[in-house]
C-alpha cells in the first residue's frame, strides 16, 4: 500500500492574509485589566510630644504646645530651661496623591508620675489641619504635627518628677 501525503505550502501572499486576519481578530477583542488597588495609608512616628521642664506654683495651670512647637503657660507655672526640650508630636504619612486624610485625636490621657500623682493630657490641633488632601508622591512623606495641653494641679496632687503616658491618634484615608 502506498500512502500519499499532501503538503500545503503557503506563499508570501497567503502569509500576509493570515497575519491580517489575526490582527483583525485581536483588534476586535479588547482587553481590560483591573487597576492596581490603592496603596494603603502608612503612618510612622517621627517625634514624640514633649512639654519640657517647668516649676509649678500653688495653684497649677496648663502647659500648651501648639503644632508649630511654641510653648505657653497658664496659671502659676514657671518655664524652666534645664536642657529638657519641648516639641509637638510629629507623624509622617504616605498616601496616594489626592487622598483625603482625616485625623481623629484620641480621648484625654492620664499620665502617671514616677513619684506618684497624675497629669491630664488633651491632644490639640494639627498642622496640616484635619481633614487635608495629600499632595506628595511616593516616596515622599507628609509631616503631621500635633500639639497638646498638659493640665497640672497643685504640688500635693502632682509632685515633681517625670510623667509618662501613651496617646492614640487615628488617621483615616478616603
Amino acid at each position: 500500500m502506498i500512502e500519499h501525503a499532501k503538503y500545503i505550502t503557503l506563499t508570501g501572499k497567503a502569509y500576509s492574509n493570515v497575519f491580517a486576519i489575526l490582527v483583525l481578530v485581536f483588534i476586535c477583542f479588547s482587553a481590560n485589566a483591573q487597576e492596581d488597588p490603592p496603596r494603603p495609608l502608612k503612618v510612622t512616628t517621627f517625634q514624640n510630644l514633649s512639654f519640657g521642664a517647668f516649676i509649678q506654683g500653688n495653684t497649677g495651670g496648663q502647659v500648651i504646645i501648639d503644632p508649630q512647637g511654641n510653648r505657653s503657660f497658664t496659671g502659676d507655672l514657671i518655664p524652666v530651661y534645664l536642657g529638657y526640650q519641648y516639641y509637638p508630636a510629629i507623624f509622617e504619612t504616605e498616601a496616594i496623591p489626592g487622598s483625603i486624610i482625616t485625623i481623629l485625636n484620641g480621648p484625654n490621657i492620664t499620665l502617671a508620675g514616677n513619684h506618684g500623682g497624675t497629669l491630664t493630657l488633651q491632644l490639640g490641633a494639627s498642622i496640616p489641619p484635619s481633614p487635608y488632601i495629600n499632595t506628595t508622591n511616593y516616596p515622599y512623606k507628609t509631616q503631621v504635627r500635633i500639639g497638646g495641653t498638659l493640665i497640672v494641679g497643685t504640688m500635693l496632687n502632682n509632685p515633681s518628677g517625670d510623667y509618662i503616658g501613651y496617646f492614640s491618634v487615628t488617621f483615616i484615608q478616603q
